[in-house]
């Protein structure tokens, strides 16, 4: 029994609930990190036409979600498997004045139906999923034909230095900077390589993908194709 609970659980580690949740909540909004979730919320959904519907997984406390709906033109939902998580977004959400739908579940059983989101955002999450392949066949269900994920993580292959470059923007007080530095080190060691999230790509329902890298960070984009093209 204990085995099947562990294949069930939708997260590695420890969940983020409770004092971890609040903690971490504090550590995100610190420094500039705001103002880059405001930048990357336009950068991302430019595209998009006015109405369209927006999926972040595994939001957390809910700033980007947020940023998004502060655009004033898109329908927002975050999903988060965190009961803390939910709880932290929809306050936040409603101290910013904005309607964002925050939901709990799992991202390898989202309770979506097929063809509702134009857009998957996955910040800083993917790389805690316990059914990664699930998780990606699982956005492609939800995904409307031409729709794209977006995954954002932490890469394997980041260097000691990079992770410092990474969170001295921060702003952070020693003790949090140290307790940062070291939670992205562990953390690490879950990241996924270049070549990893190609083979994850390839075996899913997308077929492909299209990957950057930079500093700490790389982005997957998951395109899904019409039906019409085959």
């Amino acid at each position: 029994m204990q085995t099947t609970d562990k294949q069930q659980k939708g997260y590695k580690g420890l969940p983020m609930e409770g004092i971890v949740a609040r903690w971490y909540t504090r550590i995100r909004r610190s420094g500039s990190q705001i103002e880059e979730w405001r930048k990357q919320a336009t950068q991302l959904t430019g595209g998009l036409p006015d109405g369209a519907d927006v999926l972040e997984v595994a939001p957390g406390p809910g700033y980007f979600a947020i940023e998004m709906a502060r655009l004033d033109r898109l329908h927002v939902t975050g999903l988060d498997i965190s009961h803390t998580f939910v709880g932290i977004a929809r306050e936040n959400a409603r101290q910013a004045g904005v309607s964002v739908d925050f939901q709990q579940g799992d991202v390898s059983s989202m309770p979506f139906a097929e063809g509702s989101f134009d857009l998957i955002v996955c910040q800083a999450a993917f790389k805690n999923f316990s059914r990664p392949g699930k998780a990606i066949d699982e956005m492609y269900r939800v995904l409307r034909d031409g729709g794209t994920a977006v995954i954002q993580d932490m890469w394997k292959d980041a260097s000691d230095a990079t992770i410092r470059e990474e969170v001295n923007p921060m702003r952070l007080s020693p003790v949090n900077a140290f307790l940062t530095r070291r939670t992205l080190g562990m953390l690490r060691r879950r990241a996924y390589t270049k070549e990893q999230f190609e083979r994850l790509a390839t075996t899913s329902a997308f077929g492909r993908c299209e990957i950057e890298t930079s500093g700490i960070s790389i982005e997957v984009r998951l395109k899904k194709q019409s039906s019409q093209l085959g």
